[in-house]
């Protein structure tokens, strides 16, 4: 039986083998990163003070961006290093505890997908009674249930991970982080029950998941059809789409990294999923929703500089 040395440290691929790339590519990193931080920011701020903004709906999505600000900064503070130090070894804790939160940030943003999906639902298709079914505490049980399921997920495929061995002689991980499919590719153990795990929590959990957060808008816009109303439609459509723009780029970029984890583009795809997108959903809803616009404007009108003076008026 062929002797094995326990792997500690484990080599990450990166983003470039081009020297001359690794500064540039810093820089692009952290300019998205510090986007991440303060589109999401913002949009918590906004949500926090203004009390036009304090219903379940942006609660929701308040909520969306505190998951994007910690799935983000769970990723981009490893890449920064690595750019910068030109040094791609990771521990093998570190990078299981890296493993832990991302998915569990990720499955908890997709499960708050589909609860999105519902509340545009109850809003739309049963405005009467909206503040009936999705009160205070209801809104509160979601996001529990929400975060219960994240933290259960990521946990699962966690626990079966530690069981895995990694030899010396494992090749270097084709990630430029610490994700999942990449992790199994380079173990010496029998895989085959992650693997199966991997699989089965895409389709039956990302599959539920997508079927509930996309049905119901076969529901939305048969009602949103009927609205005799063009400024009332207009407003239901550019806050619907904005949500489906968001599922359509989250869904289709981490379903090619997880189903297809040996694909060519599949660092493409992570970046993504994994850096991209939690910088394009504060942008997507905040170019697209009037009211975090009108928000926005408001805070920006209570922040006068007096003639002569330097202080601020809030």
């Amino acid at each position: 039986m062929k002797n094995e040395t326990t792997l500690y440290m484990l080599v990450l691929s990166g983003l470039s083998d081009l020297p001359s790339l690794q500064l540039p590519l810093f820089l692009v990193f952290l300019l998205v990163y510090l986007m991440t931080l303060t589109g999401n920011l913002l949009i918590v701020l906004l949500i926090c003070s203004d009390s036009h903004l304090q219903t379940p709906m942006y609660f929701f999505l308040g909520t969306l961006a505190c998951l994007d600000m910690s799935n983000s900064s769970v990723i981009n503070p490893q890449i920064l290093f690595h750019l910068y130090t030109e040094k791609r070894l990771v521990s093998l804790e570190g990078c299981m505890a890296q493993i832990y939160f991302f998915l569990f940030f990720i499955s908890s943003e997709l499960v708050l997908l589909a609860v999105m999906s519902y509340d545009r639902y109850v809003a739309i298709c049963r405005p009467l009674h909206y503040t009936q079914i999705m009160h205070w505490k209801a809104c509160v049980f979601l996001i529990s249930g929400t975060l219960t399921f994240g933290m259960m997920f990521s946990l699962t495929n966690t626990l079966f991970l530690l069981e895995l061995k990694f030899c010396s002689s494992s090749k270097p991980l084709q990630s430029f982080f610490c994700d999942l499919p990449q992790l199994l590719q380079v173990s010496c153990s029998d895989t085959f029950i992650n693997e199966f795990l991997l699989l089965f929590c895409a389709v039956m959990f990302g599959g539920g998941s997508l079927f509930l957060t996309l049905y119901p808008y076969i529901i939305i816009l048969n009602t949103i059809l009927k609205i005799q109303t063009q400024d009332t439609r207009s407003k239901a459509f550019s806050t619907c789409s904005s949500h489906l723009t968001v599922v359509f780029i989250f869904y289709g970029t981490s379903f090619f990294n997880y189903l297809d984890p040996n694909a060519k583009d599949s660092r493409a795809a992570s970046v993504f999923y994994a850096v991209l997108t939690p910088l394009l959903n504060p942008l997507i809803y905040s170019l697209r929703n009037q009211d975090l616009k009108n928000s926005f404007k408001r805070a920006l009108h209570g922040l006068k500089i007096p003639q002569g003076g330097t202080q601020f008026n809030i």
